[in-house]
Parts: C-alpha cells; structure tokens; sequence
C-alpha cells in the first residue's frame, strides 16, 4: 500500500505543478435567464466540436455512447452526469462513486493502450496531468482513430466548474453540468459565510505523507486557495508549490491545526501527535490534528465542495456547531 502511494504521490506532485494550457472559456448559465439557456441547449446541440487542454479541436456527431475515463476526477465526473450506462472503463484506482469499482479497468498512470482499443469507445476522456508519461500511449489511440480528449488540469474552483460543464457539453448533459456547478456554489458560499463569523485566524500546516519524506503544500496550490477561501493561514505558505519538510520545522512554525491529507497511515493521527518535539505545537496541544479525505480535495470534481466544507470543519468546527 505505501508503494501504491508513494507512486501516487509522485504523480500528484507533478500534476500540482504543472503550469496548465490553456482551453476555451465557458461561461456558467445563469438557469434563470431564458435567453442563456436557449444559447447553452445550442451550444450543446450535435455535432460540436470541443478543443482539448492541448489545443486539438475534436469533433463529435452525436452524444457518445461509449467512454473511457482515465482519471478519478473525470470520473466522478461523467459518473454525477449520470453516464453510468455509457462507462465502459476506468483507471485502477477509481474508488467513487461505488459504481466505478464495478467497470472494467484500463490501468493507472500507465494505461493499456490494448484494452482500451478494444472497448471500442467514442470518447477517451485524459487529463493534463498524463502528459508526459503518457503522451506516446494518448498518440496511439489517436493514431487508431480514437477521439482523445485532454481535460485541463484545473488550478483553482473556477476552473473546476469550466471542466464539469465542458465535459457536460460534450457527453450531450450540459444542463446536468450546470445544476452540478450551481449546487457547488451554493454549498462554497454556505461554508464562506459560515467562516466569515470567525474572529480569530487559525495557522494550520497540511501534510500529505507521512515521515520520512513529509511533503506540504506551500502557495500557488490548490490546497493554498482552499485555505485563502476558509480564511486561514498556511504556514507553509513562504515556499511555491508542493515540497519537503522536516519534523523540526513544522515544530517551529507551531500550527494552530495539522491537517492529514492521507490514509494510507493506520492510526496517522495519534502517530502525527507522537513524534519527537510535537507535543511543544499548539495543534498537539489543543488536540487539533484532524484527518481529512484526501480524495475530496485533490480531485477536482463534484466533491470538491465538500472538500472545502471538511476543511473549514476541520479548522473551525465551532462555525459549523449550530
């Protein structure tokens, strides 16, 4: 298990660092606009044609029927679409919802190009973050004539919401794509109004492995803006990107709350508040180590709403005691 996730964590590493292209801007519909909505139901009529995180252009005829998905995020995706029917594959370690677990696999970062051919699929449904050790698999399935579509690897809410409702518009459930979008902001601004009844500002470190190779994520990251949205302070903040840190350092910078970002660890917690010098940190003290799903605020998907609203509870259960 901790290979799996070491290979995890070196591939989430690369993807939180990538610097994303750029793909077409798509305006979320206001559902009480009449006019906006006749536009969206047009713009959603086949065939379309789409372009990709990498600027290919893909033109579809008609809602697809079959489709591959090759990332969790795109699957929760295609999934809260209500594309069950049309799935024909996932990657290995898609986990959600529990209709995944039942979907023939296709591999993880490295896929089966074979496997995938042989489903037959309208749509292959990347992502940036493969790029790289996977663009000569990508080209081979174009190359067979598969349409390959690259998602974006989306840095911050916003550009979630654009992900979910392009890969709406291309699988025929635009409309779906928005109410999904609509419900995510309305539970963001639930979880931002709650906050904003906080008077005192927490420090909180966020680690994402455990010792020996303790990585955080610092500012310019996704976690970074999720933390701005709570109104809290990464310590982590003074460094770009996701990075190494030793146990002596996250002593000195005394969090007011330690957030694990990962479960691979059994008893993680109470192994977090045992390490040497951490009973001196505020968030040991005041028995605020607090463990929270990884999944739902890495995978920037439906769930990433709820994600945000784990980590406001986690920081300022107080806000959420009503």
């Amino acid at each position: 298990m901790k290979k799996m996730w070491q290979l995890w964590m070196a591939s989430a590493l690369a993807v939180l660092l990538l610097v994303g292209c750029g793909t077409k801007e798509v305006t979320p519909v206001d559902n009480k606009d009449n006019a906006q909505q006749e536009t969206a139901v047009k713009e959603a009529t086949f065939p379309l044609t789409i372009t990709d995180a990498v600027g290919n252009d893909i033109t579809l005829e008609e809602a697809p029927k079959t489709i591959v998905s090759m990332i969790p995020s795109n699957t929760e995706i295609l999934f809260a679409l209500g594309l069950n029917d049309e799935i024909v594959g996932v990657n290995d370690y898609d986990d959600y919802p529990a209709e995944a677990l039942e979907k023939e696999k296709i591999g993880g970062m490295e896929f089966n190009v074979e496997k995938i051919l042989s489903m037959n699929p309208d749509i292959v449904f990347a992502h940036e973050s493969m790029l790289g050790m996977g663009e000569a698999g990508l080209q081979q399935l174009r190359d067979a004539g598969v349409k390959v579509f690259v998602v974006k690897n989306a840095a911050n809410f916003d550009e979630t919401y654009t992900t979910i409702e392009q890969i709406g518009r291309a699988t025929g459930k635009l409309t779906e794509a928005q109410k999904i979008v609509e419900g995510m902001k309305a539970k963001v601004a639930d979880v931002t109004a709650k906050i904003a009844k906080v008077k005192t500002k927490k420090t909180v470190f966020v680690e994402t492995s455990d010792v020996p190779e303790i990585y955080t994520p610092g500012k310019g990251t996704f976690m970074q803006e999720i933390l701005n949205m709570v109104n809290a302070e990464n310590v982590a903040a003074d460094q770009e990107g996701w990075f190494k840190i030793e146990p002596e350092e996250i002593v000195s910078r005394n969090p007011d709350v330690i957030l694990v970002m990962y479960s691979y660890v059994d008893g993680i917690v109470d192994s977090v508040k045992a390490r040497p010098g951490f009973d001196s940190i505020n968030a040991v003290k005041n028995n605020e180590v607090v463990q929270v799903d990884e999944n739902i605020t890495s995978r920037t998907g439906p769930r990433l709403a709820d994600g945000l609203e784990e980590v406001a509870k986690a920081i300022y259960p107080e806000a959420f005691s009503e």
